[in-house]
């Protein structure tokens, strides 16, 4: 077996991809870059079972905000009455599909329900969603507890 990876063409034809290197990211960087892209996935428990949505998002500070709307799986993660909040964790990478080359950032931590409202309108006019939904009507705040990240170089 050679030591360089491989991945599938459209025509299922296998090139080589040489190998790449796998290094840690330190915080600040990870959040810098998480706040260069606007779509991530968080990851909750949904009746009991791990749950994993595509959302867009935002950074306030160090924190993530991602917005919620009325009926949508989300919104039933986390009550105003949980002060405490609810352990989730929220992904973002940016890997080209062709080179192997890029990040991913992973954040553990608390979410909480952000009802105020200048607080949702400073956010409603950052965030762009990328699905049609009324009007955000509350958010999610990402406070990172753990935050992990990986660069991939050649």
């Amino acid at each position: 077996m050679k030591d360089e990876a491989t991945h599938t063409t459209v025509d299922d034809h296998r090139e080589a991809v040489a190998p790449r290197r796998m290094g840690q990211l330190d915080r600040a960087e990870a959040l810098r870059l998480l706040g260069s892209v606007s779509l991530g996935r968080i990851v909750f428990t949904h009746q009991a079972l791990p749950a994993i949505r595509p959302v867009n998002h935002l950074m306030d500070g160090e924190d993530i905000i991602v917005q919620l709307h009325d009926g949508a799986t989300l919104a039933s993660i986390v009550t105003p009455t949980q002060a405490t909040g609810v352990v989730v964790a929220y992904e973002a990478d940016d890997i080209d599909p062709e080179t192997h080359i890029g990040w991913s950032v992973v954040v553990t931590g608390y979410a909480h329900r952000v009802t105020d409202e200048r607080d949702l309108a400073r956010f409603a006019s950052r965030l762009r969603p990328w699905v049609q939904h009324p009007a955000m009507n509350s958010a999610l705040r990402i406070r990172p507890d753990l935050v992990t990240g990986l660069q991939l170089t050649v």
